[in-house]
Formats: structure tokens, sequence, C-alpha cells
């Protein structure tokens, strides 16, 4: 049951596998809100483009018309005529293809951030299995997609019918109106009817991502397990990273005993921490060459008398340093003049006997 406990993917996932996911191209992507955009921008272009596009093909196509019986179709000429008529619609029409471009990478951007990855692209075994296949086909994902695409034709044909019915009257007579009375009411009507389409998609949008994110997330969520084996890959086994801070501290204690005796004095608690301090006439600051609590201070306090090295019992300053000062640095500045009230003292204590 343990086993199974932890094998069960119940754990928020950790910043590495979001941005492992992201780096497989796993991310969160809803086809809905990529439809979205691209309507919404066919809306655009057809609400302010529409008028200037038919006004160029209207004009670059009406003297093709009017003089067709005398266009040359031969060899030669053909070539050139699709080639002007291709540089004309291209004309035409790349301002809006291009805001339309602009939609379709909005729609995916504004999801996620552009990411590069060919591993959708590797082949792979299951993705040619039957089981797979048919596991995906009734996987919960098909079943989303069944509902959603349901509930799209329900609602895009009760939107249509709500709009298209009261014009029913004047489509027949469209047949026999003038073209230049057609267009606009034509333009007028698809605008209603995109306008309703983007606006009813747009419910269906923020559904489907929302429900795209919940199925992302589960499936970055991670097991006991897992966490595990990623804290011992990213920060190392923690039995390891012990062992190795038991072998700095002892090598940093046989450091610290052996530059012991070059200490000038220490200072002490009276037995809970000791702190050596070296000082030398040119150095800036004293230097912390040891500093230990209760047995380490008690032991340094012990070599400090086989070297007649003197014993300044201060507490505050005692705490002070050994709080704040590492070993082989020099006391911080705001130590300077209680350490060199202790130095000055130690100096005088010296001096009478011809010390240094």
């Amino acid at each position: 049951m343990a086993e199974e406990s932890e094998n069960e993917k119940t754990e928020e996932p950790s910043q590495k596998r979001l941005d492992e996911a992201l780096e497989r191209g796993d991310v969160v992507k809803s086809q809905e809100v990529n439809t979205w955009f691209v309507m919404g921008g066919a809306t655009l272009v057809m609400m302010v483009f529409s008028g200037s596009m038919s006004t160029s093909l209207m004009t670059s196509l009406r003297g093709l018309f009017a003089n067709a019986h005398q266009i040359r179709v031969d060899a030669g000429a053909l070539p050139l005529l699709f080639q002007r008529i291709g540089v004309e619609l291209i004309s035409t029409l790349a301002v809006p293809f291009l805001v339309l471009l602009i939609a379709a990478i909005g729609g995916n951007m504004i999801q996620h951030r552009l990411v590069w990855s060919f591993e959708g692209l590797t082949p792979k075994l299951s993705k040619i299995s039957p089981m797979a296949g048919f596991k995906r086909l009734f996987s919960k994902q098909s079943l989303a997609n069944f509902v959603k695409g349901l509930v799209k034709l329900i609602v895009i044909s009760v939107v249509l019918t709500a709009l298209m019915w009261p014009e029913r009257d004047r489509f027949e007579g469209l047949v026999t109106t003038d073209p230049a009375v057609l267009l606009p009411f034509i333009k007028v009507l698809a605008l209603k009817l995109m306008g309703a389409v983007v606006a009813m998609l747009a419910l269906v949008a923020a559904v489907d991502y929302l429900f795209q994110y919940r199925q992302w997330h589960e499936r970055q969520k991670m097991s006991l397990q897992e966490l595990k084996e990623e804290y011992k890959n990213t920060e190392g086994d923690p039995h390891i990273k012990g062992r190795l801070r038991q072998l700095r501290q002892v090598r940093m204690k046989k450091r610290m005993m052996a530059n012991l005796p070059k200490a000038s004095v220490v200072i002490t608690n009276p037995t809970h921490y000791a702190v050596a301090l070296q000082y030398e006439r040119g150095m800036e600051a004293p230097i912390c060459v040891a500093k230990g609590m209760d047995a380490l201070a008690l032991k340094i306090r012990e070599i400090a008398g086989q070297h007649a090295i003197p014993i300044v019992e201060n507490p505050p300053v005692a705490r002070a340093l050994h709080a704040t000062v590492e070993i082989d640095d020099a006391i911080p500045p705001e130590h300077y003049k209680a350490v060199a009230e202790v130095i000055g003292f130690v100096m005088k204590l010296r001096r009478p006997s011809g010390g240094r």
C-alpha cells in the first residue's frame, strides 16, 4: 500500500517538471482559442478591408474583362497575363492575409511562449498501436472533443437560424437586385453572422482553455517517488550530502587546530564560545583562525593554554564574532573597536615581559 501511495500522482509539479514539459512541446493548447483568433481576424478583415479589396480587384479586373477579346493568349503572352493577375491579387490580399497570419500566431502565443521541439515528430510505436489508438478514441479528451463539437454545431445552427430567419423574405428578391445594392446587403449580413459566431466562440474557447489547462496540469503532477528521484538528481543524495558535510567539518577542524598556534588571542564566552584571532602589525584587520562552541570551544582553550596564547573572557564579543566571522576571514568593520580594545589589553600584558 505504501508503494502504491508513493506512485500515485498527487503532488504539484515542480518547476523542473514544468520546464521539461515545455522542452518536449507539452504545453496548454486549446484549438478553440486558435479558431476564435482566426475568426476574429477574418471578421476584422471583412469590416476594414472588404471595401478596399473589392474596389481594387474591380479596378484591376475591369479592364481585363472589358478587353478580353483583345488579350493575346499565345505561348509568350499567356504567362505574362497570369503573372500580372497574380501580382494584382497578391498586392490586394497581402495585408488581409498578414492580419490572418498574425491572428493565427497570436492564438498560440497567448496560450504559451514560443516552443521549438521536434519530439512530436519523432516516430513512436504507441502512435500506431491499435490498443493505444483504441484508448485514445474513448479517452476523456476524445469525449470532450465530441461534446464540444456537438455543442458548437447546435449553438451555431441556432444563432444562424435566428439571424437568417427574419431576412427570409428579402432573399427571394435578391435574384433581381442590382449588384450595387446586393453587395452592401451581403456584407452587412455576413458581418452579423461572423460577429455572432465570434461571440459564441469566445465562450467556447474560454471553457475549452480551462479544460485543456486542467488536463495538462493533471498530466504534469508527480508522485512522491518522482519527487524523491528529482531531488536526488538535482540536489544530490541526502546521505551523500551529509557524509560530504561531515568530511568538510573534519577537514576544517584539522585546519583550525593546525593554525591555532598562530593566534594572538582567544576570546571566550567563557566556555560556550571561543574565537581565536590572529593579528600582526601591518594587517588591515584581525583574522579568525579558529572558532567553535561547547566541546570544540574547550579544545580551543586547551590548545591556546598549551601555546601560551592569551585567553580573554568577553561574552558579547565572543558571541558576535562567532555568528558573523568565518574561518580565514577578517573580522567585520563593526567589530573593529571592541576587538582593538581586547588586542590592546593583551599587548599591554605582554609588554613588561618583552613580548611582541
